[in-house]
Order: C-alpha cells, then sequence, then structure tokens
C-alpha cells in the first residue's frame, strides 16, 4: 500500500497535499513534483486537457492525476484541484504553478503560519521580496489589478499569485467555481465573506522558464476584472445594481420634470428631455428590477445551503 493510502487516523501530522494546475508543461513538470515532494505528503496534478507528456510524466513520478478531457483554463483546474483536495482531508493545501515560476522550496514558509494559527490562506507574494526579476509590464498589470480588487481583497500586495497554502478550514469553506484566470480573485474574496485569516509570506520568483506565459496579460487582466465585478454583484446585489438604478432614475425623474415644465411654459416639447427621460427611466428600471431579483434568488440559494 503506497504510505499516501493508509488510514488518516495512521498519519502525522500536518497531511499536507501540493496541488499543481498543468497544461502542456512536459518540460517542468518533473522537476517541480520532485521538489515538492520534499515537503508534502502527497502531489495531485490537474492535466488541463494537455497534449504533450505531461500527465505521463506526472504518474510516472507517482503523483495523482486528475485528466480534463479539453483544456478548461486555469480556474477550472484549480476548481478540479480543491475538489480532489477535499477527498483527501488534508490538514493544508499547498497550490503551486506547474511552470517552475514558483520554487517548491518555499512551501515550509508558506505553510508556517496555518501550523502556527495565524491564518487559513496564506499567498506568496512576489512583491515582498526582490522585484528584480520581475517584468516591467508584469508589475504594472498586477498592480492595477491589484489596485481594483484590493478593497475588497483585504489590500493583498499579490492577488495573482498561485503560490499559496489553504488551511483545512478554508478548504472546506472555499469551492472556486470560475473557469478562467479570475478564480485568483474569487478565492479571496470568499476567503474574506467567510472571516478566514489572510497573510502574506514573500517569495522569490522565477520568470527564466523554457516556455512563456499561454495567457495574454490584456485577456489575464480582463479575465480577472469581470470576475471581481460578477463576484461582487453576486455577494452585494441591490447595492451593485440598486444604487446606480436609483440614480438612474432620479435622473429620468429630474429631465422628465425640465420637459414638462418647458412644454407647460413654452409649449416646446424638448427631444433631448424626453430622450434622456426615457433613457435613464429604462435603464433604472431594469437595474433596479435585476437587484431585487437577484438579491431575492441569493437569498434563497443561501438558505438552502444552511439547510
Amino acid at each position: 500500500m503506497d504510505k499516501h493510502s493508509k488510514p488518516k487516523e495512521n498519519r502525522k501530522k500536518p497531511y499536507i497535499i501540493a496541488c499543481i494546475p498543468a497544461y502542456n508543461e512536459e518540460k517542468t513538470i518533473a522537476k517541480v513534483i520532485l521538489k515538492a515532494k520534499k515537503y508534502v505528503d502527497k502531489v495531485i496534478v490537474c492535466d488541463d486537457g494537455s497534449t504533450d507528456m505531461t500527465a505521463e510524466i506526472a504518474e510516472a513520478l507517482r503523483a495523482k492525476v486528475i485528466r480534463h478531457e479539453r483544456n478548461m483554463g486555469y480556474g477550472a483546474a484549480i476548481g478540479s484541484l480543491f475538489e480532489k483536495a477535499r477527498e483527501e482531508d488534508p490538514d493544508i493545501m499547498i497550490t503551486l504553478d506547474a511552470d517552475g515560476q514558483h520554487n517548491p522550496d518555499d512551501i515550509p514558509k508558506l505553510i508556517k503560519p496555518i501550523i502556527d494559527g495565524e491564518a487559513d490562506v496564506v499567498i506568496g507574494s512576489r512583491f515582498l521580496a526582490s522585484e528584480a526579476e520581475i517584468p516591467t509590464y508584469r508589475k504594472i498589470g498586477i498592480k492595477i489589478i491589484n489596485w481594483i480588487t484590493g478593497a475588497k481583497a483585504k489590500k493583498i500586495s499579490d492577488t495573482q499569485s498561485g503560490c499559496r497554502a489553504y488551511s483545512k478550514k478554508a478548504l472546506q469553506l472555499i469551492k472556486p467555481v470560475e473557469m478562467g484566470m479570475g478564480v485568483s480573485t474569487e478565492i479571496l474574496l470568499k476567503a474574506e465573506q467567510n472571516n478566514l485569516k489572510i497573510r502574506e509570506v514573500p517569495i522569490e520568483i522565477s520568470y527564466g522558464v523554457e516556455r512563456p506565459s499561454t495567457i495574454n496579460p490584456l485577456t489575464h487582466g480582463l479575465d480577472v476584472i469581470f470576475s471581481t465585478v460578477k463576484q461582487l454583484s453576486i455577494r452585494h446585489p441591490l447595492m451593485f445594481y440598486g444604487i446606480p438604478g436609483t440614480i438612474s432614475l432620479l435622473v429620468a425623474l429630474g429631465a422628465g420634470l425640465m420637459l414638462i415644465h418647458l412644454f407647460n411654459t413654452t409649449r416646446y416639447f424638448s427631444l433631448p428631455l424626453a430622450i434622456i427621460t426615457v433613457g435613464f427611466g429604462i435603464a433604472g428600471a431594469i437595474l433596479c428590477s435585476t437587484a431585487v431579483m437577484l438579491w431575492i434568488l441569493i437569498s434563497i440559494i443561501r438558505e438552502q445551503e444552511r439547510k
């Protein structure tokens, strides 16, 4: 029997697993797995529809491999890894990229705040260490994303880091659903929603890997922004849709009163004022009704989840 398959009660604590999303990483996956194995009890790889030998190499190194029949995206791979990790019921779960950018030797640094009871989610931040190797466009892009999402992510310096550690509590409470790169922000928002303690530790990151990123920086940024907007609209529908809806209705009301007053005093029908009244009135009605319907629907879903 494999030593990592023995009954949970016989395991030495803490039981740690490393989860690695991978897509066409045959050149780097072996090194990442072998180095990670020095610090964890089990390695799980999600092969996200690779067309090379990524999955075969991982299996040869005795990693547990989850296979996606087609490439579904980084978020889908993370979601599958979270689901599989919950079945393993570890004390700590680590996530690392498969391209060699993250150094598995940083794992002890990641897990220490969880072992010490200081955190539920630990993020390896490239901005708390040396920034010398980070390409300028990445620095700018990540800082823009951090600024957009920071207010709802407890001012994390590196919201897009894929090098993270999760406690047992975090693993049970966070269930990612985003399919793309927005999953990193989604996880932080859900951690905040569940009052989980978030910490950052400095890590070194290497961009001198053999294969460049397959994700366009602009696509990455837009994916994160749209994901954040969606998550916030789901969490606070009355505020997110209701406030602009109410403002639109007030603008429509003001324009309508001006239109009526102008017509009564001059008998002149102002087409621009009429367009503003109708346009803002329709937009306001749609936004306010959307806010109420989403609030009701989400409230029902949350009540069902509590049962």
